[in-house]
């Protein structure tokens, strides 16, 4: 399967590692398109920082790998878009923006009432929850999406990571139906 559609993923999503991981994995199987913008990243990790203290140093070598995960991913040039767009925030007008300028049909947030449909609809654009968006991408190609799960699952060696931490730390960073789903498919996924 081609990625047949771009998404455009808000920062909400990078905050937690367990999710945007899965999703880039997704990414690279090819199952959509995934792009952001710079100022995305700076979203995050101005909340990660200041909600955690995370150092600035790890917060730049995660956005690096990040980018480097998915070619092509960040939008540019958008900024002129935002100023034409009404959402309940303000400040959300550059995730709009940058959905616009890439052509994305979806915008992948956790905060689905910043992005109303009544702001996205004629746009062409909808906004959708990261969990309801994995479930779509196993519909829409189930050997595509085990495989990157599977490759998401196992990268995580230094430390590892065993299945039942996995599927937990899915369900608490806000995925519980993808969670459910990866746990029926253990078979498949964890090899060890």
């Amino acid at each position: 399967m081609n990625s047949a559609f771009t998404a455009v993923i808000d920062a909400n999503v990078f905050y937690g590692i367990r999710v945007t991981s899965l999703i880039l994995h997704l990414a690279q199987a090819d199952l959509f398109r995934a792009r952001w913008s710079e100022k995305i990243h700076q979203e995050w990790m101005g909340n990660l920082h200041r909600n955690t203290g995370l150092a600035q140093e790890k917060l730049q070598r995660r956005r690096e790998a990040i980018d480097a995960s998915v070619l092509d991913c960040l939008v540019m040039d958008y900024e002129a878009l935002e100023y034409g767009l009404t959402l309940p925030d303000p400040d959300d007008r550059h995730v709009f923006a940058a959905a616009l300028k890439a052509q994305a049909t979806r915008i992948i947030t956790f905060n689905l009432s910043d992005f109303p449909s009544s702001a996205l609809d004629p746009a062409g654009i909808a906004a959708i929850h990261p969990d309801q968006f994995l479930m779509e991408l196993f519909e829409a190609s189930q050997t595509q999406f085990v495989e990157a799960v599977r490759q998401d699952f196992q990268h995580y060696k230094a430390p590892p990571l065993t299945f039942e931490r996995y599927i937990s730390d899915l369900r608490k960073a806000g995925v519980p139906k993808t969670a459910e789903l990866i746990e029926k498919l253990r078979i498949l996924v964890d090899a060890s």
